[in-house]
């Protein structure tokens, strides 16, 4: 059997293990939270060098992929500093494939209703093949990257504003520490409201779950959220608030969707090429599997 791990920086109270087939193999897919300690990271990220078929980064990318450019994301590169033998994958290549259509399906499942909209996206930066689908499909949209990345309480509202914008703060921004770019360990269930107005001019919210949680309101009445890495309890929450639908780029797997880095290292996995994927690469399987974005409709949650 194929063995696909994930180590997160995230709470392990989110840890999952199931095992699947994808392509007539079996695969054990295996998600492991340290709750925000980076030495603990690195020292399981060495441990399990070797001994499972891909590993995967949780709770920080490795790299901000824009188009043709690539930037390092320096403290999340010395987590995996002794990996020197198991490919080892962020997600990049699921975002900028799977996630690529995200604005699409939400038409082709909800209806002509979605065929334009606003869009609230958390980090764009972060989730560039989402962002250029909703571009591509026509949305308003205002770039988060600012407020949620940075704490800056600026909604970039041009995608060729965001562009520039993301091309001069990415090199110094990949300088910065792991726990100013991303909420780890029990900051990940902290909830402080900021940013309402953006969340209520809003008719889609989509990004990274943990960016959405962070500072979402009481009232998202109406909303439609495309995230992935969601869990039951998320599900209930974004339920109580009103939200009709959520879309998870990663399928639903034993009751939640896994991160992009969990299902990019699955597929690296079963693959059996020793390293990542093309995003060519990607996508074939993807086609084979059938592999899409799903909508789910809250309603059908008790």
């Amino acid at each position: 059997m194929k063995r696909a791990v994930s180590v997160s920086l995230g709470s392990s109270e989110r840890d999952k293990k199931v095992e699947i087939e994808l392509l007539g193999q079996r695969v054990s897919v295996e998600r492991r939270g340290t709750d925000g300690d980076i030495a603990k990271a690195t020292a399981l990220f060495t441990e399990l060098d070797g001994q499972v078929d891909c590993l995967g980064v949780g709770g920080i990318d490795l790299w901000i992929k824009m188009e043709e450019k690539t930037w390092n994301i320096s403290a999340a590169h010395k987590l995996i500093q002794g990996v020197k033998q198991t490919p080892i994958v962020d997600g990049s290549g699921l975002k900028n494939t799977l996630e690529a259509h995200a604005a699409q399906t939400l038409v082709a499942k909800l209806g002509a209703g979605y065929a334009q909209g606003r869009a609230l996206l958390t980090a764009a930066i972060d989730r560039y093949g989402m962002t250029r689908s909703f571009v591509q499909q026509g949305y308003e949209i205002a770039y988060g990257d600012l407020m949620f990345a940075l704490g800056i309480p600026v909604a970039i509202r041009k995608f060729s504003t965001f562009q520039r914008v993301a091309k001069l703060l990415a090199a110094p921004a990949t300088k910065l520490p792991i726990s100013v770019l991303y909420p780890t360990g029990d900051k990940q269930d902290q909830i402080i409201p900021k940013f309402t107005k953006w969340y209520e001019w809003a008719t889609v919210i989509g990004g990274d779950c943990h960016y959405i949680k962070q500072h979402m309101p009481e009232n998202l009445s109406g909303k439609v959220i495309v995230t992935n890495t969601t869990t039951p309890k998320d599900m209930q929450m974004f339920k109580q608030r009103g939200v009709t639908h959520v879309l998870t780029t990663t399928p639903v797997l034993d009751g939640r969707s896994f991160g992009t880095n969990m299902m990019e290292a699955a597929l690296t996995a079963v693959a059996g090429k020793n390293r990542p994927l093309t995003n060519a690469e990607l996508n074939e399987m993807l086609a084979e599997l059938n592999l899409k974005p799903t909508v789910h409709s809250l309603d059908a949650i008790e």
